[in-house]
């Protein structure tokens, strides 16, 4: 499949730059698979798409402070974006403005209050603008990033280091019922629910499930490839407990849908359930789901709109297939819905 079938052209105008007012006061779109049909809501009216029986499963990961700042002693300024963790105080991380900086020097780590917190030592140059960084402060990697740590927002939000923007990012680029620390990027779709919502659903009789997927910053790469098939996947960090895997199977038996709360519940539940059923599992997954994909677990999706030429709208058009989810983008960019990260939803049926 050529990756030119997963372009599409959209004003920059569209791309939204900050979340809605309210969390759920976002719009949604409607995508009907088996009829084609669109139809415009707002995500309050989720529920009347969710019956009794059914599973929500929603990916509980924790979005880091992973963006932060430093600086060189020669006094210029550095940015950077917190990886994973290596060793015992050692991250990878990848850091911009890098080209001149030597193996062995000391940096400053600045705080979210421009102060310096820490030194660190650029300890070894990877490819791609990767680094591994020795860093000179005690505490686990969620404690020094929100000593240090800004919002890891996309490339396409456009953020300075002003703290109290970051301060409102920091709340609003994170689910509600974030709980296991790993991520440096958001599930985004989940973003728009409120625990007010979940409550109601929950009074309703629908099942919650929670499976944590750590969205690493590969979710972003842009497929460059000319064939999708020649892509090289990234890597994510998954896991699903029995409790979890329990609340599935036993909606899966009843008959209940299984319906995934974003691209990253999706991609847990289709790694597990390539095994041949759902279980307590945890690992690493390089599946890559694209058009002629058989689903094997999922039977609705509520997901965001995504980048075109990515491995997310790829994975969105083997769920409803690439006309129709074309079709429906174009529906969105004329009724001028928000785009992304921070933008509206979609539930595909």
């Amino acid at each position: 499949m050529l990756t030119e079938s997963l372009n599409y052209e959209l004003p920059a105008e569209l791309i939204a730059q900050k979340p809605a007012d309210k969390r759920s006061a976002s719009r949604l779109l409607v995508l009907d698979r088996d009829t084609g049909k669109i139809t415009d809501k707002v995500f309050t009216d989720i529920a009347g798409y969710i019956k009794t029986g059914d599973c929500l499963v929603l990916n509980d990961t924790k979005v880091l402070a992973a963006r932060f700042f430093a600086s060189r002693k020669t006094g210029a300024k550095l940015e950077g974006l917190f990886l994973q963790e290596v060793g015992d105080s050692v991250w990878k991380v990848m850091l911009k403005n890098s080209r001149k900086i030597k193996v062995g020097e000391t940096i400053d780590l600045i705080g979210i209050d421009g102060k310096s917190f820490c030194e660190i030592i650029a300890s070894e140059r990877c490819d791609d603008g990767k680094w591994v960084l020795n860093i000179a402060a005690e505490g686990s990697v969620e404690d020094i990033l929100a000593k240090t740590g800004f919002p890891p927002l996309p490339p396409y939000i456009k953020r300075d280091d002003n703290p109290d923007i970051a301060a409102e990012d920091l709340s609003r680029y994170q689910t509600v019922y974030a709980k296991n620390a790993g991520a440096v990027a958001a599930p985004t779709a989940g973003m728009h629910f409120t625990t007010e919502l979940i409550d109601e659903l929950k009074a309703a009789g629908v099942n919650i499930a929670y499976v944590t997927l750590h969205v690493g910053a590969g979710t972003f790469k842009p497929v460059t490839a000319e064939n999708l098939a020649d892509h090289p996947m990234h890597s994510e960090r998954y896991s699903l407990n029995a409790e979890n895997a329990a609340v599935i199977n036993k909606c899966k038996a009843a008959g209940g849908k299984i319906i995934a709360v974003g691209t990253t519940s999706v991609r847990t539940l289709e790694t597990i359930a390539a095994g041949g059923q759902i279980k307590a599992e945890q690992g690493s997954t390089k599946l890559f789901i694209k058009p002629e994909y058989e689903f094997k677990a999922v039977d609705t999706m509520i997901t965001n709109f995504h980048l075109p030429k990515s491995t997310l709208i790829a994975l969105v058009g083997a769920f409803a297939g690439m006309d129709l989810v074309m079709k429906a983008y174009k529906h969105a960019i004329d009724q001028k819905y928000r785009f992304y990260s921070y933008g509206d939803s979609m539930i595909i049926l």
